[in-house]
């Protein structure tokens, strides 16, 4: 009995970190899966889904309006792990993303924090492991949100940096092009 303790002892702490490997494997794979389903959206419609302040992409829920001749399109956040990325209009059934992955640890407050101009897009995730090579401390610099963590990793549209606004980002592309 004794010896069989042991093993647990010794073994829980590598137990854990496989665990914590996992979420972080997944939230690289879910960012990816956003990353090529955004840029498929993108072709398609010719721009991409704003995002909301709360780091959620603006594309469900069409709410038509007419102002004279201007016709104006608001659109509810989709919701991570409950709404699809399809045609916001409805006019194909087929989506881009059947169902927008949530953080594994959303139940404790984690998410994932998409941001678009319509051009270009960042979405950043919390990785767990501060020994994961993709943990960005440019990023995290940033202090985005990830639900209640700091981001530290994300995926952007083309060469958009993450460690740059987009604003900034096409202020530089701006200043380079007038220079």
């Amino acid at each position: 009995m004794v010896i069989l303790l042991a093993l647990v002892i010794v073994s829980y702490p590598n137990f854990q970190i496989s665990l914590r490997r996992a979420r972080d494997a997944q939230r690289k794979n879910d960012i990816g899966i956003l990353a090529n389903g955004l840029a498929v959206f993108a072709d398609g419609f010719g721009s991409l889904p704003l995002s909301s302040p709360d780091g959620k992409i603006l594309a469900c829920n069409p709410l038509i309006s007419q102002v004279g001749k201007q016709v104006k399109v608001d659109f509810d956040p989709c919701e991570w792990g409950k709404d699809a990325l399809g045609d916001p209009f409805g006019n194909t059934t087929s989506s881009y993303i059947a169902n927008l992955p949530f953080d594994p640890k959303a139940s404790e407050g984690l998410a994932y924090f998409y941001i678009s101009n319509g051009k270009r897009f960042q979405i950043y995730a919390h990785l767990e492991g501060k020994d994961e090579a993709e943990n960005d401390p440019k990023i995290a610099f940033r202090n985005i949100i990830c639900g209640n963590k700091i981001c530290n990793f994300g995926r952007a549209s083309g060469d958009t940096p993450l460690d740059k606004s987009l604003e900034e980002y096409e202020n530089e592309l701006l200043k380079e092009k007038n220079e």
